[in-house]
């Protein structure tokens, strides 16, 4: 299978608020853990700081959710075939972030920020997409 059709099967037309919402819902996630951690006047004065916490997650999201499927028709559709879809792509996204954290970027990957992302961003990223649907 070449790559093109593999990824016309993966991304739909239909889910762009999803990624739109995926990419909100991820900063917003990443802000309030970052905020808990430091205050606002040390944002303020490192404004390259809170893209430097985005980029490792924004950049896995993007090389991992089309892959898995977040953006395939079915995640278009209904809550209950999109939730699971989002859920299973941030797993690995979630991941490939920490990796490029620890490794690329500034800060670590300790096992316990490790099990706060996966949960926390499962959560979040599962919690939008069911409030999506219900509104829509």
């Amino acid at each position: 299978m070449d790559a093109p059709s593999f990824l016309a099967a993966r991304l739909d037309r239909d889910a762009a608020p999803l990624v739109v919402g995926d990419v909100i819902a991820l900063i917003l996630l990443l802000t309030v853990g970052t905020l808990n951690h430091q205050s606002v006047a040390f944002l303020t004065a490192n404004p390259l700081y809170l893209p430097g916490v985005y980029a490792p997650f924004l950049i896995g999201w993007a090389a991992v959710a089309p892959l898995v499927g977040a953006y395939s028709a079915g995640a278009a559709e209904t809550a209950k075939s999109s939730v699971p879809l989002v859920v299973r792509s941030w797993i690995p996204a979630a991941v490939v972030g920490l990796a490029l954290r620890a490794f690329v970027f500034r800060g670590g990957a300790e096992l316990t920020f490790a099990a706060v992302m996966l949960v926390l961003g499962s959560l979040a990223l599962g919690g939008w997409r069911s409030l999506y649907f219900r509104l829509r």
